[in-house]
């Protein structure tokens, strides 16, 4: 015969008991109203991107004064990185690939295991990307540039396109590509916003290093590649930085026990 506190363990066993969505830290609502911001941020993001192309005589011009600001400060070297890095077909190839991919697929999967293995640090990290891209707009509408692959008097080559069947002008990519969106590289500026907050997380010494050497990557990546100057990657990294201070000084304060690094600690508080 069941006890009244046998009724009550009962009940409070089958409510303990794991659900369908138990593996969602916070459940479906929550894992559907995260994947929906990013969605429209990046849709956002993409059509600005795609659509204010801006004047493609400043493009130019603008990346010619890169040109001279590099080759002032006698840093004018993207064009003999390309070529060393073109003595070794493998080696495009990979640039090739983590340029196509690295950007979408390596951030992605890091912010699904960020949501489920680490969500207390989540929504800080998501912060610092809403906040990256709205500098991104900016920075692309006030300061259109055409990328080195467009300056083939000087030996730069479009790699993707030269060793691949990908074309950047194709119908389909132009639907929600900027050709003169150079500055700043937001793949330097993701790389950076992932790779911090990762070896701040992750445990193991070497995973560690792993993350530490991953922006210094994805900057040879998109030198190699054609795709940007220096002076981009050095931009994208202080979007990075400044999308950081951002969460930690005004976002995190405004929802300390949600948005801090350290919600619990906030909370706490």
């Amino acid at each position: 015969m069941l006890t009244v506190s046998g009724l009550v363990y009962l009940r409070s066993s089958r409510r303990d008991e794991p659900t369908e969505s138990s593996w969602l830290p916070k459940g479906w609502p929550d894992a559907l109203h995260q994947i929906g911001l990013f969605a429209l941020a990046d849709l956002v993001y993409e059509t600005v991107r795609g659509v204010s192309e801006g004047n493609t005589a400043a493009a130019f011009d603008n990346a010619r004064q890169i040109i001279s600001f590099e080759k002032g400060l006698g840093l004018f070297f993207e064009q003999s990185l390309q070529a060393w890095a073109m003595g070794s077909r493998i080696l495009v190839d990979f640039t090739n690939f983590m340029y196509v991919n690295s950007h979408f697929v390596i951030t992605t999967a890091f912010l699904v295991w960020l949501y489920l293995r680490h969500n207390d640090r989540f929504y800080f990290v998501r912060n610092m990307f809403m906040v990256a891209m709205a500098l991104a707009i900016v920075g692309y509408v006030v300061m259109p540039t055409a990328p080195p692959r467009f300056f083939p008097e000087f030996g730069f080559v479009d790699t993707i396109a030269y060793y691949t069947d990908v074309h950047h002008d194709s119908a389909f990519v132009a639907l929600f590509f900027n050709p003169y969106a150079a500055v700043p590289s937001m793949h330097v500026a993701f790389s950076l916003i992932v790779a911090v907050p990762a070896m701040l997380t992750v445990r193991h010494w070497y995973v560690k290093v792993i993350w530490a050497f991953y922006p210094a990557l994805i900057a040879f990546v998109v030198i190699v590649t054609g795709n940007h100057w220096w002076f981009d990657a050095a931009v994208g990294s202080v979007v990075a930085v400044v999308a950081a201070l951002v969460a930690r000084t005004v976002l995190s304060r405004l929802r300390p026990a949600d948005w801090a690094w350290q919600p619990r600690e906030a909370e706490a508080v």
